[in-house]
């Protein structure tokens, strides 16, 4: 084990690397859990805390890059597959939950974590059906590592199937499960597939609203979801874009800005991956959360190719 000051200094010096614009988001998010898993996370707590804010600041700033009629043409025009692989995801999850003998609570967590928006919709529904911490931790320890996996095999993956900008962008959003992974994933695919994925994203992030309603009114539960601020904030970046045109310099500079902190997101995201995270994860779970995974990302494949 190196010595802890030490450890804090190479922490500090590769999240200072992150800043500069040579590095990849791919990269970011192996370095920072290849550090976790090496040496060890100097300030876990701090990490998770910042990555949360610095994701919502950084998905905010891209919307400086869209106008508001790209954003509306993009998020209505996916509305259709976005709500059908969302309800085929869940009913698949509960089929899946009930093969591998998961826990029902767990089993829906990871279901409504990879049909909607990861982590995000996990935390907004804990609580709707009255998950207890242990279930909660480990629903997003499997979301994690997937979407971990997601970042780094998306990119090359895309090209391996000639995927244009516009169909990885679709498919990265539908078939990833946090929104951190997908702009990280389509922002190493190219600058089109990063609006595209990004905007489908967050119109799918909308629906934890609707259907942890739904799940609240099954489980006769007083808790209530609440939409997303960063996503309200996205659409007032791009309404500005729209409404001064002649800013435009500017809105890009703070796009610009919003894709860096992302990569420095992506690297504290990595290293909240820890051993033990690792080893909280049971089989069931994981087995679960990666056949619901392969399945939602063939059958969203298959449905982005079809047109």
């Amino acid at each position: 084990m190196v010595p802890f000051t030490v450890q804090k200094g190479l922490f500090l010096l590769l999240l200072g690397s992150c800043a500069l614009p040579y590095l990849p988001p791919a990269a970011a998010l192996a370095a920072g859990i290849l550090f976790s898993l090496l040496f060890g996370n100097p300030w876990p707590l701090q990490s998770s805390l910042w990555s949360k804010r610095l994701l919502q600041l950084s998905v905010a700033g891209l919307g400086f890059g869209l106008s508001l009629g790209e954003v509306w043409t993009v998020g209505k025009a996916s509305l259709p597959l976005t709500l059908a692989g969302i309800t085929l995801t869940l009913l698949l999850g509960k089929l899946l939950q009930k093969v591998f003998r998961a826990e029902a609570n767990t089993g829906t967590l990871i279901a409504f974590g990879t049909a909607i928006c990861g982590g995000s919709a996990i935390a907004a529904m804990a609580p709707v059906i009255k998950a207890k911490d242990d279930e909660t931790a480990v629903a997003l320890a499997v979301v994690f590592v997937l979407n971990a996996v997601a970042l780094l095999l998306f990119p090359p993956l895309g090209h391996l199937l000639d995927l244009s900008q516009q169909q990885f962008g679709e498919w990265a959003a539908l078939a990833i499960h946090d929104t951190s992974s997908v702009v990280g994933a389509t922002a190493a695919f190219g600058s089109e597939a990063l609006a595209v994925g990004t905007v489908v994203k967050l119109t799918r992030a909308l629906w934890i609203v609707p259907f942890a309603l739904a799940f609240a009114l099954l489980h006769k539960s007083q808790e209530r979801a609440k939409i997303p601020l960063f996503i309200l904030a996205f659409v007032a970046a791009a309404l500005l874009h729209s409404l001064f045109p002649h800013l435009n310099p500017l809105w890009g500079a703070l796009a610009g800005i919003a894709r860096q902190a992302l990569t420095v997101t992506l690297f504290l995201i990595g290293a909240g991956l820890s051993r033990p995270l690792l080893r909280r994860v049971g089989f069931a779970p994981l087995a679960l959360g990666i056949s619901l995974w392969l399945l939602a990302g063939t059958l969203s494949l298959t449905a982005v190719r079809l047109g």
